[in-house]
């Protein structure tokens, strides 16, 4: 079988009698892992598998770096730890030095079938086949990609169940833990996985199915593992998640490959009220979550961060930034190149603004008699943010900031306020805000952001970066 057999050399490359005789236990385990997931290479020119104390401490120092470890070298108790975490059985093979993934192949074609030929053993074969479906759809969702499912002959995907001792694969597995699946690259197609797992879905226990077969088809799509510990193509297994999204590094990956989906759809397990409605011209430019900087930022329907910018949103998650879709596909009517964006989650109403005009909308749908005309504070407003502490709406422009009741009259003859009497070490004019649901507060300017105590003072350490650290984009 082709794929990742020709890809790593697993555990058979083990230590030497003589280098298992003198290395310590937690330095052999190391040296093992290394070795199986490609952190280290045989050399040929050796006889045995020794390594030098540098080239083990130059591996585990590429190990820990992609595992945001501090990258010491050293073979401690926190590196082992992660060593022995849940992961998929394909190596890592991601430059050493600059930790980007590779791409590994490619389809020739758009359009892919798939076939199961096991289900897992701990599920049915309905909800087999529906978390395997939900799995094929998040790529489809972002690139230019079908799947489709078919029940007999070969299939370009070929899935399937087994354990330690089937004669189907070369690569068998390892029991509970340790490594959950495999998969080959493009166009081998085969995609197998642990039945000695407890598979699951809709549930933390176990492993989710959904989640791992995602994972696992990216690289029968031709993707590698990523570097960042959040994305789906991150090598260990990041545990259930029933909200889940693809990283940025994922859609940037899959596309680099196949091209964007178009036209724009919405995003896999979309909360209520998130459907699209008939399609708009496509704006002039499409941004890039991570150079692009916000126009707006707002915590709104159904717990969701919502990143603007120019004519688009997206969702963002503890995975960084979601696909893009055009602002009037969520908000119908709403214009783009808003000012700023604020959820109030006492009256559930969200307000956009832009120019001298507010939009106020419930859900998805916009409230009769809006968009209505700003009258009582200055047109082209910088941002604002709903505040829980006093159930206040905080308005910014230049220096200054407004708070304003949505329920009684605001009294606004003593404003605007100076920022800096409220909060200290604020930058302004501001980008956008945000008190996000950690309860915490953050300013937005110019690719960086503050996060402020309960003090309202910044936080030691900031600004930091918002397209590394919202965004999950390579530093």
């Amino acid at each position: 079988m082709m794929g990742l057999g020709l890809l790593c050399q697993v555990c058979a490359l083990a230590l030497s009698a003589r280098a298992a005789a003198s290395a310590h236990p937690a330095e052999q385990e190391a040296v093992r892992y290394l070795l199986q997931f490609g952190y280290l290479q045989k050399p040929l020119e050796r006889p045995t598998a020794e390594f030098t104390s540098a080239e083990i401490a130059e591996a585990t120092r590429s190990f820990q770096l992609a595992s945001a470890l501090p990258a010491t070298g050293l073979v401690d108790d926190a590196t082992l730890e992660q060593m022995r975490q849940p992961r998929c059985g394909v190596e890592d093979p991601f430059n050493q030095k600059t930790l980007k993934y590779l791409l590994l192949g490619r389809w020739q074609r758009r359009d892919l079938t798939y076939r199961l030929y096991s289900y897992a053993p701990d599920m049915s074969a309905r909800a087999t086949r529906a978390a395997i479906q939900a799995a094929f759809k998040y790529w489809s969702d972002v690139a230019r990609l079908t799947f489709r499912e078919v029940r007999h002959g070969r299939a370009d995907i070929r899935i399937s169940f087994h354990g330690p001792d089937s004669w189907t694969c070369s690569r068998p597995f390892d029991g509970p833990g340790k490594v959950l699946a495999h998969a080959d690259v493009p166009e081998e197609g085969t995609v197998h996985f642990d039945e000695d797992e407890l598979w699951t879905e809709g549930t933390p226990r176990g492993i989710n199915l959904r989640i791992v077969t995602a994972h696992e088809i990216g690289h029968a799509l031709g993707l590698g593992h990523s570097r960042y510990p959040t994305a789906l193509m991150a090598p260990v297994y990041g545990g259930y998640q029933p909200h889940f999204r693809l990283h940025f590094d994922d859609v940037k990956g899959i596309q680099a490959l196949y091209g964007k989906k178009t036209p724009l759809t919405t995003p896999s397990r979309t909360p209520p009220g998130l459907s699209p409605t008939s399609p708009s011209p496509p704006p002039a430019k499409v941004p890039d979550p991570c150079t692009d900087g916000l126009d707006a930022l707002m915590f709104g329907p159904y717990e969701q961060t919502y990143a603007f910018k120019g004519d688009y949103v997206w969702p963002v998650t503890d995975l960084g930034a979601g696909p893009l879709q055009a602002i009037p596909s969520l908000w119908k009517g709403l214009p783009g190149r808003l000012d700023a964006a604020v959820h109030s989650p006492r009256t559930g109403r969200s307000y956009f603004f832009k120019g001298d005009k507010v939009w106020r909308y419930r859900g998805f749908q916009l409230d009769p008699g809006y968009p209505k005309a700003l009258t009582r504070i200055p047109a082209k407003i910088d941002a604002a943010f709903y505040w829980p502490r006093n159930k206040k709406i905080f308005l910014f422009k230049g220096t200054g900031y407004w708070q304003w009741d949505e329920l009684g009259w605001s009294d606004f003859s003593a404003y605007p306020k100076k920022i800096s009497q409220l909060f200290t070490g604020v930058p302004s004019p501001l980008d956008a805000a945000v008190a996000w649901e950690n309860g915490a507060v953050y300013f937005f300017k110019g690719g960086q952001y503050w996060r402020l105590n309960a003090q309202l003072r910044a936080e030691k350490g900031y600004p930091l970066s918002t397209a590394e650290r919202w965004m999950h984009c390579e530093a």
